[in-house]
This record gives C-alpha cells, structure tokens and sequence, in this order.
C-alpha cells in the first residue's frame, strides 16, 4: 500500500471520484493506492489541485516505471 497516494486520492474524494476526474475505470484507481499515481496524472494534480498535496511526500506518492 502507498500511504502518501492513498492520502491523496481519499483527499479528492476517493475512488469513485477520482476515477470521475480521470475518465478511468475504479480498479485502475484502487491500483494506484498500491502502486502510486501516475507521474502525467500528479503533475496535472500538482497544477490544478495543488491544496490536496500538501503535507504529501509526493514523490512517494508517484509511481515510478522501471526501465529495462
């Protein structure tokens, strides 16, 4: 579990709203809480909801992909 994007997404409403923001699917959202957000999804957080970052570590927050 990634407690820093599970504070986020609880602090935008949850799942269902996220999933609302996004235009994804509800799994894909309940992923992230494990996983991360998406680096393209928290910038675009960072630029439109800045309010809900803070006291955030955000870049544990963000997923990071492995490059291979």
């Amino acid at each position: 579990m990634n407690t820093n994007a599970a504070k986020i997404i609880d602090a935008l409403g949850g799942t269902a709203e996220v999933a609302r923001l996004f235009g994804v699917r509800m799994p894909s959202i309940s992923s992230w809480r494990v996983s991360g957000i998406p680096g393209a999804r928290m910038m675009y957080l960072q630029a439109v909801r800045p309010d809900v970052l803070q006291g955030v570590d955000v870049q544990a927050a963000t997923a990071h992909s492995v490059s291979r």
